[in-house]
């Protein structure tokens, strides 16, 4: 089956499910969390985006969701607009916060990936916080779900948003000399 025929049947089955299951929409906010053994600002250096992650998303993140490629923008500089490409479409973020080391924020200005009937991203964000000899990097991502009943779909949403997260976090642990983490929590 060609990329382009299973990408085509990806979006066709988004579609449909947002013409069954589709109701009001909710806002909704998934946050992840680490800790690495590291210094706030070795973290900072390792900030990488799902679309930046050089090793390959997951089975189950490239079944469901859109399969990410590259990026271009300055991630480091707020108000700058960040083009994310991925194999069905892409999404535009503009940096809302860069507070090197402690935090940086984007909102989502734009998204074409074929996925808006279900989920609609609004905004992410990645805190970075001391605590002892460890570092707490918190990832959240913020956005409106249209699926109903939500007591089905948000557990889904949920799910995948934290294996987006670990996928981000391990390509952050792997992208230099080795970093050693602890304790993740949801």
């Amino acid at each position: 089956m060609t990329t382009w025929h299973r990408e085509s049947l990806k979006t066709r089955w988004m579609g449909l499910t947002s013409r069954i299951f589709s109701g009001q929409p909710a806002a909704e906010s998934v946050s992840t969390s680490i800790f690495f053994h590291a210094k706030p600002e070795a973290i900072w250096q390792r900030i990488l985006s799902y679309e930046e992650v050089p090793a390959r998303p997951s089975f189950i993140l490239r079944t469901l969701l859109p399969v990410p490629l590259r990026t271009e923008g300055d991630k480091m500089c707020v108000g700058a607009a960040v083009r994310c490409f991925y194999g069905e479409g892409d999404l535009i973020k503009q940096i809302a916060a860069v507070e090197p080391p402690h935090l940086l924020a984007f909102e989502v200005k734009e998204q074409r990936l074929g996925i808006e009937g279900c989920v609609l991203a609004l905004a992410g964000s990645y805190r970075i916080k001391p605590c002892g000899a460890r570092t707490e990097i918190v990832l959240t991502t913020k956005y409106r779900a249209f699926l109903r009943p939500r007591f089905f779909w948000r557990p889904l949403e949920q799910f995948l948003a934290h294996a987006v997260h670990r996928h981000i976090l391990g390509g952050m642990r792997d992208s230099g000399p080795r970093l050693s983490s602890y304790s993740r929590s949801a």
